[in-house]
């Protein structure tokens, strides 16, 4: 009799778990790096101006509709209530900064309440937010 040898069947299957590992830790990351859109809550149609400049970092929003309803965290916040929502918003992020985003067409008086809240907060950095032309 003969002796063969019996060479072991090689696997045709293709091993998926480290490829499964980089995909999920590539989503992982691409989740923890994402700059999530913060939004007041309401549309509003901003002024105009010539100098304006980006801001790449908002992290506390207050928006004043063109009645003079003023949102923030896509909730509507009475006027007394806007230096108490602010401070809380600024406590989660201490480097935060304010802007606001004011209808064109609404009240001076109301936006200058609103800074005025917000820098008795203690925010430091508070901005208006404009389109350009």
């Amino acid at each position: 009799m003969r002796n063969r040898q019996v060479e072991p069947e090689e696997e045709d299957d293709i091993n998926l778990t480290p490829m499964l590992d980089v995909v999920f830790i590539m989503l992982i990351f691409f989740i923890v790096t994402a700059s999530f859109i913060k939004e007041t809550g309401i549309e509003v149609q901003k002024p105009m101006s010539l100098s304006a400049v980006n801001k790449d970092r908002a992290n506390i929003l207050v928006g004043i509709s063109e009645d003079g309803q003023i949102w923030i965290d896509k909730r509507q916040v009475e006027l007394r209530a806007v230096r108490a929502n602010i401070e809380r918003l600024l406590s989660e992020n201490p480097e935060g900064a304010v802007i606001i985003q004011a209808d064109k067409k609404s009240k001076n008086g109301v936006m200058v309440k609103v800074l005025d809240a917000a820098k008795a907060a203690g925010v430091q950095d508070v901005s208006l937010s404009t389109e350009r032309p």
